[in-house]
Order: structure tokens, then C-alpha cells, then sequence
């Protein structure tokens, strides 16, 4: 492995430029973001840009701070210092702004297992105020869309973990949202169910232009679906642009792992505990704890 001074983190527009030449538009941009705990700096004077119409993926162990940021980018945690902007408008002067146009699954279980799909959905759609003459058909729309319009009448507490992250999504895109946040959107999901939660991600992208920031320390999940990656590790990012660019800067054999690794001198795990409703609310108890 070449010796952690030898390579540079590029400096890359977040997505090429469109046919016309004209530059790409800013959908997340953080301005000397900082969370400070006391003693502790859990985000250390971040600033980077996502553009609209990408996946951008945030990838560092538990602990490097990524659910701090993604906090503070919900307006859920103000920041000690510095700013964001949300499709334009700023998290500290303009919160009741972003949150209209911005979903957010976090990593607590959020939907009610007492209740069936579409009584979840019904409920958020409720929350975010559409209108009822459009409620059934945006909900009908949205579980056609996430392949859960069998399990519509079904109690969530029977719905497999794949299944219950997909109706998450779901709710947090019934109002169209110009920005979608996912804070480890399969963390505890077996490969197969990991692979349909994908599926939709890449799906939402392509149907309606959604701008998805993600966390993960999946490297599979970041190679897979994200445009642009950043390393996060300790509060600070490490390496920004696109997995195919990072790993050439180690060489033709290297993996995101291996451009962690080299950035950071440690790797990433992840724990697998794929199950029922009771399994999935221990396994996402677990990761929100660690962070």
C-alpha cells in the first residue's frame, strides 16, 4: 500500500456538467459546519457541496460523526458554528424552509408496527400536509413504487426488515421532497434485502430527480450506488469524489476498503442481523447508539 503522504484527495465537480455547458446546481452545501460536544468535536469545520439530481454518500466507521451532521442538515441539532445550505436555503435562518423540502430516514424505527403500510403512510401523509383529495392516490403510487402494495393490509410488525426500511422511504417521500436523507439506510439487512432496498434508492433517483445523501460504511452500498463518495472519520472528511476516481488514485486493484484504509490507517465494519420486526428495532437501537 503506497505510504499515506503520497496521494491527495482530488478536488472534482460533484457531477458533470450538463449538455449546455451550464454549471450543475447546489442541492446540499455546508459552510464550516461544526458540532461540538464540550471536548469532544464530533464535526470539525465541514465544507463540501452535493449537486441536485445525485447520490451523494457519506461513508466512516460508527462514531466518525456522520449521524451528528446529518442531524444538523434535518435542522434536528443545531450547529456550534458555521452554516448549511438545503436546496438554497440555510439550516440556521431559514428551518422551517428545509424542512419542507427534505425527507429523512433516520436509523430509529420509525414506523409503527401496530399499524398496517397504508395506516402508516396515511399518517404521514397526514403529518405533511397533503391534501386529501390526493392522499389515497399518492399512498397507492408510493407502495406501488417501493413493491409493497401486497403488504398494504398487513401489520408492519409482520413485515420483514427489508420491507419495513422500504416503507420508511416511502413515508419520507410522499411530498416529493427536492432532498432525500438516509442515515445507514440498510444497516442489519441481508444481501437480498439490501439489494432491493438499492433497488429502490436508484429507482427514486431516476423517477423524480431526488437528490439522496446517504450514510453508510457499507463500501459495497457506496461503490454500488453513490456518484460522489466522502470519507469521514474522526469528525473531519478525509477523500471526496467518485468511487471510480478514488480507487484509481491506489491503483487498478484497489477497493473503496483499501482508499478508506489508506486515508484513515483503519477499516470499516458492519454488522448483518437481518430478521423480524423485534430483531431490526434491536439491530437500529444498536447502530443509533454507536453512531
Amino acid at each position: 500500500m503506497p505510504d499515506q503522504t503520497s496521494v491527495e484527495p482530488k478536488s472534482v465537480p460533484l457531477a458533470p456538467e450538463s449538455s449546455s455547458g451550464a454549471q450543475p446546481v447546489i442541492a446540499v452545501e455546508t459552510i464550516d459546519l461544526t458540532r461540538q460536544y464540550e471536548d469532544l468535536i464530533a464535526v470539525n469545520h465541514l465544507s463540501f457541496s452535493a449537486n441536485t439530481g445525485t447520490i451523494f454518500g457519506l461513508l466512516g466507521p460508527n462514531g466518525a460523526g456522520k449521524s451528528t451532521l446529518i442531524k444538523m442538515l434535518t435542522t434536528l441539532l443545531p450547529p456550534t458554528s458555521g452554516t448549511a445550505l438545503i436546496d438554497g436555503f440555510d439550516i440556521v435562518k431559514q428551518p422551517r424552509q428545509v424542512r419542507r423540502r427534505i425527507g429523512y430516514v433516520s436509523q430509529m424505527l420509525s414506523a409503527d408496527g401496530d399499524l398496517t403500510g397504508y395506516e402508516n403512510l396515511l399518517i404521514s401523509a397526514k403529518l405533511y400536509g397533503i391534501p386529501r383529495s390526493e392522499r389515497a392516490h399518492r399512498i397507492a403510487q408510493s407502495l406501488e413504487f417501493m413493491e409493497l402494495s401486497h403488504a398494504a393490509r398487513k401489520s408492519v410488525r409482520h413485515y420483514s426488515g427489508g420491507m419495513i426500511r422500504r416503507l420508511e422511504i416511502a413515508q419520507s417521500m410522499l411530498h416529493r421532497p427536492a432532498v432525500l436523507f438516509l442515515d445507514e439506510p440498510t444497516v442489519g439487512l441481508d444481501p437480498v434485502a439490501k439489494r432491493a432496498v438499492w433497488a429502490r434508492i436508484q429507482a427514486l433517483r431516476g423517477e423524480f430527480d431526488t437528490t439522496i445523501f446517504m450514510t453508510t460504511h457499507d463500501m459495497g452500498e457506496a461503490n454500488r450506488l453513490c456518484d460522489i463518495v466522502a470519507f469521514m472519520h474522526s469528525g473531519r472528511i478525509l477523500a471526496q469524489d467518485s468511487p471510480a476516481n478514488l480507487k484509481a488514485q491506489l491503483g487498478p486493484q484497489a477497493t473503496l476498503g483499501d482508499v478508506f484504509i489508506h486515508y484513515a490507517g483503519t477499516a470499516i465494519s458492519e454488522t448483518v442481523e437481518e430478521g423480524d420486526w423485534r430483531n431490526v428495532s434491536s439491530t437500529r437501537g444498536t447502530a443509533r447508539r454507536l453512531g
